[in-house]
């Protein structure tokens, strides 16, 4: 099968498809290692996440996969993904950022987080399940802050609960109607642009911020 990195993106259900007729019962274990380094690793936070859920319970719909074993295996992955996140936090915390000019540890993406953390406080961590890249690093930032991991840990399950369930669920009840599959790549676009919203519009206010303490 031939596949580029970039079919993650735009041709995802023809991946999964395809993953499910070549490897069967394996793409639980495939699907269990994205969601869990999208969320366990910061160094992996442009993976696929809201659109793998979304399209993983599309083809879900299409029998190719157990809907139940399936979001079993997100959730399972989510939040062993980010207790993983946790605890290099905590153990490593700001080592792994000392080097302002890293291209994998990217000191941007650390001050967004902390600032979406001073915002929501605690609840960032079930908040940031639906923001792409904030997702990432809000595990990683609470265990570098020192929050008690069973406060974490239940912050985590409930936002990861939320967030497979709603977005398997909608994938694995309207992703096959008929126009959703005739568009499904401005689908999966539109769903990483919603995601993608947040973060722009915090980039803008803070932009604009700058601008004014710079009048």
């Amino acid at each position: 099968m031939e596949f580029n990195f970039i079919d993650l993106f735009l041709h995802l259900d023809q991946v999964l498809e395809q993953w499910a007729m070549l490897y069967g019962t394996q793409i639980y274990l495939m699907l269990f290692l994205i969601i869990f380094c999208e969320t366990g690793l910061v160094v992996m936070p442009f993976l696929p996440g809201d659109s793998l859920l979304f399209v993983a319970g599309l083809v879900a719909a299409l029998g190719k996969m157990d809907p139940l074993v399936l979001a079993a295996t997100l959730i399972a992955a989510a939040i062993l993904g980010d207790s993983t996140n946790y605890l290099i936090g905590r153990t490593l915390g700001e080592r792994l950022f000392r080097n302002p000019n890293s291209k994998i540890f990217r000191r941007d993406y650390l001050v967004r987080t902390e600032a979406f953390y001073a915002r929501h406080g605690g609840k960032t961590v079930t908040l940031a399940r639906f923001v792409p890249i904030v997702r990432t690093f809000a595990p990683f930032v609470a265990g570098m802050g020192r929050m008690p991991y069973l406060r974490f840990l239940g912050f985590s399950v409930f936002g990861t609960l939320v967030w497979v369930g709603s977005l398997v669920s909608l994938g694995y009840y309207f992703g096959n109607v008929e126009i959703i599959r005739k568009n499904l790549t401005l689908m999966v676009l539109g769903i990483i642009g919603i995601s993608l919203l947040p973060m722009c519009i915090h980039f803008v206010q803070h932009k604009l911020q700058q601008r004014k303490g710079g009048a």
